[in-house]
């Protein structure tokens, strides 16, 4: 990871200072990295040594970083990873820019690295991406939508990237498609385990620990799967409050919502869903040889379920 923190700094560079600035605010505010570590630990759990695995892994955060800046000026969100976006220091059109600047230099590195491949895998996932941030635009503040929906925008918005960032480390070590396919359902898996995980914490944590709001989802107005669960579960007054909430994305009752979410259970039903998902990224490691790099995978796997931040 020092390598890749090497190669992001040497490649986010640009002549024109604000990108400078606000690129390197976001990309430095302490993420988990957690789509880099995946380019690196299939690319070594397949025998690929090569440099390009470094800039592999720089693209795909890059690419989610350019993500992180749009999805923060469209939900109009004030803080990440405990810290000021940077829509709310910089300026929504500043954001929006710096994101496209980024994406474009993950284009620029990718064909560096001279594989075709490459380009399909990246191409076709930061377009489903785009894809998955219009489903739940589409989806806001509505309390009607089926949990397949609300899957189908999982699997799009934040799996894609997961999936497309172990595909990579097969790719760059030529598996055979089988093996590349099996390390793509560990990434899409995981990403999924993950993001039902921050669903849960959107309601069970604390600002200071998640580096966000609380309750933000629902003051976007975004139907994630503890609302689901709890609608189906609660009586029909409470039903209504929580139909109201999403419809109007309030928050001035967020504790009687916190409440009703957790007496339902939705949170660990929640919780039990990303585990399973867990479990399926590590099956589809049985096809990888033994060795400490995937053992490092199935330790990532169970760690991604039972974070608290």
């Amino acid at each position: 990871m020092q390598q890749v923190d090497s190669v992001i700094a040497d490649r986010l560079g640009s002549e024109v200072a604000l990108i400078n600035q606000i690129a390197g605010y976001i990309v430095h505010a302490g993420g988990k990295r957690m789509r880099p570590k995946l380019v690196l630990l299939f690319a070594n759990a397949l025998g690929f040594t090569g440099p390009q695995r470094f800039e592999l892994a720089a693209v795909v955060e890059f690419i989610h970083t350019a993500t992180l800046l749009h999805d923060d000026v469209v939900d109009e969100s004030s803080l990440r990873r405990g810290k000021q976006t940077a829509n709310a220091l910089f300026g929504n059109a500043a954001s929006v820019l710096v994101g496209d600047f980024l994406y474009s230099r993950a284009f620029q590195m990718m064909v560096s690295v001279d594989r075709m491949r490459v380009l399909e895998v990246l191409a076709e996932a930061t377009n489903v991406i785009a894809e998955g941030e219009v489903l739940q635009l589409m989806n806001m503040h509505d309390p009607d939508i089926s949990v397949d929906s609300y899957l189908r925008v999982i699997r799009f918005k934040t799996a894609k990237l997961f999936e497309a960032s172990a595909r990579l480390g097969a790719v760059l070590a030529d598996s055979s498609p089988e093996i590349e396919e099996a390390c793509a359902g560990y990434g899409r898996a995981l990403g999924t385990a993950f993001q039902l995980i921050d669903d849960v914490l959107d309601y069970e944590g604390d600002s200071q620990a998640l580096g966000k709001n609380v309750g933000d989802d629902l003051r976007e107005g975004k139907t994630t799967l503890p609302l689901l669960i709890a609608m189906e579960r609660s009586t029909s007054e409470q039903r209504l409050l929580l139909r109201h909430a999403i419809e109007h994305g309030e928050q001035e009752r967020l504790n009687e919502i916190v409440a009703i979410v957790r007496s339902t259970g939705a949170l660990e039903a929640t919780r039990e869903a990303a585990r399973a998902e867990a479990k399926l990224a590590r099956d589809c490691l049985s096809l990888l040889p033994h060795s400490k790099w995937r053992e490092s995978l199935m330790d990532f796997a169970a760690q991604s379920v039972e974070r608290s931040s």
